[in-house]
């Protein structure tokens, strides 16, 4: 009974979870910007990659800011995996998606629920420079009284390829190096102004020790030159969280808190002019990021004219938007525009569409979502999820590769076969079908009434 239970136990701290763009890795292109037709993640819609990293090559450079890109295109053709790609490629420029509905469920105004998001997407690098001292552990003595009271001290010896010292420690500088495990052939590294110590790993001199070390521990160089010198530090951090630091009484942990509730203009502008004061000092470095705005069309005029505004200032993100509608009416107004965005906004946005998948495209998107959720799943299966996501939707399909898996292991197969597809197929409706089945049996549902004019087809406000 007890080996029944060792073999069931499992590692819960692990656990992995799969989202809908695991996925991607970046947006596949090559030095001269050219899209591979499978790499990293991504499948076909070249045009719109490489459109995508003409944007990324400029973001980079650091160089603009208060441009705004539209993705337009129909749904399941890779507007959010697109945007997803960019902030992979991006790394660490700043990077915030938000969904338009976003904007209207916060218990906050609209323009500051929008401000907010923007100062999210602007980084500040903010360089110091401290002294530290970095060697080679070469013995650590510490003394204790007789009596176990009172206060420790003790000496700690460092050593670089060059010179060796002695320093003498006291009560918190022996606790800290207790709590840092730190032992002879060490190689730490102190901050004298905060009295910090950091492990930076054990001195290539011990690594013949006939010691007791695990798989993870991490060989450096001892250090060359003096053993106190000055390093420059790089901070980076969002406007936003500065703001929130500055506008509360608690502080930076005012961050943890969650309610961050509206800050006033008049901070945001002391802000901005002590920043810009960094900036001419040579001590700050502003990185325009990129906030990536879902579902553009749910926005209403309030909040376009806002943008508007908010694009022509100095301290804007690159934002990029996706709309998946064609001619539609603008939220809040009686008017039809392209997209659902008013026309004087759309002037200003750079528009990359995207296309329809092929059916090979499709195949392959099917192929690496198999492979990112551990599917194993035979051709025939997969030629006829690809024959499904053609005839109905990517989603629909993506969805049945793992609800498919589980009716597979169901008959005690490791394999996805065409008939647990089938199976999975009649017992989930696709869009078609479900509309198909309520025109069939609307008359058995509630408040039925339906407009002769809409009867056959769903019209989209």
């Amino acid at each position: 009974m007890e080996s029944i239970i060792t073999s069931q136990a499992k590692d819960i701290g692990k656990l992995e979870r799969t989202g809908a763009h695991s996925h991607i890795r970046g947006l596949g292109l090559d030095d001269k910007l050219e899209g591979r037709a499978n790499s990293q993640g991504m499948v076909g819609q070249l045009k719109a990659r490489r459109a995508a990293g003409v944007i990324v090559k400029v973001i980079k450079q650091g160089k603009i800011s208060g441009r705004a890109i539209m993705m337009a295109g129909a749904p399941g053709t890779g507007k959010t995996a697109i945007a997803m790609a960019m902030s992979q490629e991006l790394g660490d420029v700043p990077f915030t998606s938000i969904a338009s509905s976003e904007v209207f469920s916060l218990e906050m105004s609209k323009t500051e629920s929008l401000t907010q998001a923007f100062r999210r997407s602007i980084g500040v690098r903010i360089k110091e420079e401290t002294e530290i001292i970095e060697g080679e552990v070469v013995e650590i003595q510490i003394d204790r009284s007789v009596t176990g009271v009172g206060p420790k001290t003790g000496k700690l010896t460092l050593k670089t390829t060059d010179m060796e010292t002695i320093y003498d420690l006291g009560q918190k500088m022996i606790t800290s190096l207790t709590k840092e495990k730190v032992m002879a052939g060490d190689v730490i590294q102190i901050d004298k102004a905060t009295g910090r110590i950091t492990r930076l790993g054990r001195s290539f001199t011990r690594a013949r020790d006939f010691d007791a070390t695990g798989a993870d521990v991490k060989f450096v160089q001892c250090p060359e030159g003096e053993l106190q010198t000055r390093k420059e530090m790089v901070h980076t951090v969002s406007l936003h969280e500065i703001d929130v630091i500055n506008s509360r009484q608690q502080g930076y942990l005012a961050l943890f808190s969650g309610d961050t509730g509206e800050i006033k203009p008049e901070v945001r502008d002391q802000i901005n002019q002590k920043i810009s004061e960094w900036c001419e000092e040579g001590k700050a470095e502003i990185v325009p990021g990129v906030l990536f705005i879902d579902e553009i069309h749910i926005l209403d005029m309030e909040c376009f004219s806002f943008l508007n505004r908010a694009l022509e200032d100095a301290m804007a993100p690159v934002v990029i938007m996706a709309s998946n509608r064609g001619m539609s009416r603008i939220r809040g107004t009686n008017y039809q525009s392209p997209h659902g965005v008013p026309i004087d906004f759309l002037d200003r946005l750079l528009i990359i569409s995207t296309q329809a998948y092929s059916a090979d495209e499709i195949k392959q998107i099917l192929k690496i979502r198999c492979d990112e959720e551990e599917v194993e799943m035979t051709e025939d299966a997969l030629a006829v999820l690809t024959k499904v996501a053609a005839e109905t939707s990517l989603r629909y399909a993506i969805h049945l590769i793992s609800t498919g898996l589980l009716v597979a292991q169901k008959r005690q197969s490791s394999k996805v076969d065409v008939v647990d597809i089938k199976r999975v197929y009649s017992l989930f409706l696709d869009e078609g079908r479900s509309i198909q089945y309520l025109n069939d049996y609307q008359n058995e549902f509630m408040y039925n009434e339906i407009v002769p004019a809409q009867s056959n087809s769903m019209v989209v406000d």
